[in-house]
């Protein structure tokens, strides 16, 4: 009874995983974020890592359910959004759990998150040839792993530079959320691992 619910909660999220307006609607929100971002750069600290946050959490659920709906994934690939999933939701709970941190700190998780989330995103796109959305994953995975080595190299980067170059991120894995949606609606399949932070 119970692996039956369990199942049958499994394939509810996996048909909203292959629906391409859910992939619209987080390219739209992520968009929004940075936008948000880039506007008042130079706002605190907190407002930053509540934004932050709020767009870890989102990118964990999504990651999570798109993980479910890849059917024709390889195990491992589909384990590691999954696991990547839950990553990215824990960093967003912590940063919207401790909105006092400082700026070295938020970089640090920034900079990791990134790095790790672009290797996991590369690494995908390079072990299925097939997958829809192949190239635009291949370049949010750099430009993940270049916006996570910029705010690494810099300890003493200001909250303005640290804003900025969040709020460019934001922008460019929402514009390319939002390009692969309309790519996934004209192909009538469902999304590739393609999501971020």
């Amino acid at each position: 009874m119970a692996l039956d619910a369990r199942s049958d909660i499994a394939e509810v999220l996996a048909g909203i995983g292959r629906a391409w307006g859910w992939v619209l609607f987080f390219g739209l929100v992520t968009v929004g974020l940075g936008i948000v971002v880039l506007v008042w750069p130079d706002k605190t600290i907190v407002v930053v890592a509540v934004l932050f946050g709020i767009q870890l959490v989102i990118a964990g659920i999504f990651r999570f359910v798109t993980a479910l709906a890849i059917d024709d994934a390889p195990g491992g690939t589909r384990v590691l959004l999954a696991l990547l999933g839950v990553l990215s939701f824990i960093i967003g709970i912590y940063a919207l759990k401790h909105v006092n941190v400082t700026i070295a700190a938020l970089a640090l998780l920034l900079g990791i998150f990134w790095i790790v989330n672009g290797a996991i995103e590369l690494f995908t796109a390079i072990g299925q040839r097939g997958m829809p959305g192949r190239g635009w994953t291949i370049l949010l995975a750099l430009l993940s792993i270049v916006a996570g080595i910029v705010v690494l190299a810099y300890p003493d980067i200001t909250l303005l530079a640290l804003a900025v170059v969040l709020g460019i991120w934001l922008v460019a894995l929402g514009i390319i959320e939002i390009a692969l949606a309309f790519q996934l609606r004209s192909l009538g399949r469902q999304p590739g691992p393609l999501a971020p932070a």
